[in-house]
């Protein structure tokens, strides 16, 4: 399946952006990382809408490479503790930098509720004090974590899907190129929300949409160089998969990217890649959107739309 959207700029999204201009709000890239996180914590309620009823939510730890790993596990209303369910392990947005388990709790509870999953939100290490490539480590560490202790959380280790945006999506990406190098965990699913897949280009969609739409040219290479150690790691497969030498026998993708969004372009990269080496992918760019637009439900129509979208692939995927 591939979907595209018309080339206008949705309303409600010009609205936001307007909003955002008119408050005056600093670009994250003029902030230090700290200050960057608490903006990002701050105004993230604003967008999101109201949290669906859910079963329950714990929060835990994996194990890590460099120490405990904290994640937060949703599990849908109405189901006994004792049926095990199918997972999605989500890596949060952020560029790496910025984002924890708050600022996507409310669509890991939407993602729960409406496709009758158990979602796995994982905290992984923050750069600049992690570099990379730290929090691919600790999503390859907690994805495993996750299949070792199935019984015990709940979820059935044999209906597993990695998923998250942005950086999120990079990282879900790049544990499905460790899954098959390892040969396991049996990866059912790649969700990859508007993913960052390759940081050593510059696409066409990066120069059309540098300023004006939320996330800047100058915002991805500020996440960027806090991310890298140096700039010759982005063409390292494990900064962007992109840059795999193959993208064949990985797992059924969903890709979904935003019109007006700087990393369209390398979404669509992707989706076509993994096409091409013969893997199913379904890709939707929904036209009218900007980059980081699908927990912005209070705000926006259609990010309500693209989180049942998200939740029918759960379950028509893994059942």
């Amino acid at each position: 399946m591939t979907l595209s959207g018309a080339a206008a700029l949705d309303p409600q999204v010009a609205a936001v952006i307007d909003l955002v201009i008119k408050s005056g709000r600093p670009a994250y890239h003029q902030l230090s990382p700290k200050d960057a996180r608490q903006l990002f914590r701050d105004t993230r309620p604003a967008a999101t809408p109201v949290p669906p009823e859910i079963g329950s939510v714990r929060d835990l730890a994996a194990e890590g490479p460099r120490g405990p790993i904290p994640l937060r596990i949703y599990r849908p209303a109405g189901v006994p503790a004792s049926t095990p369910l199918a997972a999605l392990v989500y890596f949060h947005g952020g560029g790496w930098v910025i984002g924890d388990l708050e600022t996507h709790d409310v669509l890991c509870r939407q993602l729960t509720a409406e496709s009758g999953a158990s979602v796995v939100s994982v905290d992984y290490r923050l750069a600049p004090e992690h570099k990379f490539p730290a929090a691919a480590d600790d999503a390859w560490a907690a994805t495993r974590w996750v299949v070792a202790n199935a019984a015990r959380l709940g979820v059935d280790a044999a209906r597993l899907a990695v998923g998250g945006d942005s950086a999120g999506g990079n990282l879900a990406a790049v544990v499905t190129l460790l899954a098959r190098e390892q040969r396991a965990p049996a990866i059912g699913l790649q969700i990859l929300l508007y993913p960052v897949t390759d940081l050593a280009a510059e696409t066409r969609s990066y120069r059309d949409f540098a300023e004006g739409y939320l996330l800047t040219r100058d915002g991805m290479r500020w996440f960027s160089a806090h991310y890298l150690n140096a700039s010759d790691e982005a063409a390292d497969w494990r900064a962007s998969p992109l840059r795999a030498q193959s993208l064949a026998g990985l797992p059924p993708a969903l890709i979904v990217t935003a019109g007006f969004d700087p990393l369209r372009d390398e979404g669509e990269a992707y989706a076509g890649r993994l096409r091409d080496a013969g893997v199913r992918v379904d890709y939707v760019c929904y036209g009218g959107m900007i980059h980081g637009f699908v927990p912005m439900g209070r705000l926006i129509d259609t990010a309500t739309r693209a989180v049942s979208l998200i939740a029918a692939s759960l379950r028509q995927t893994l059942g």
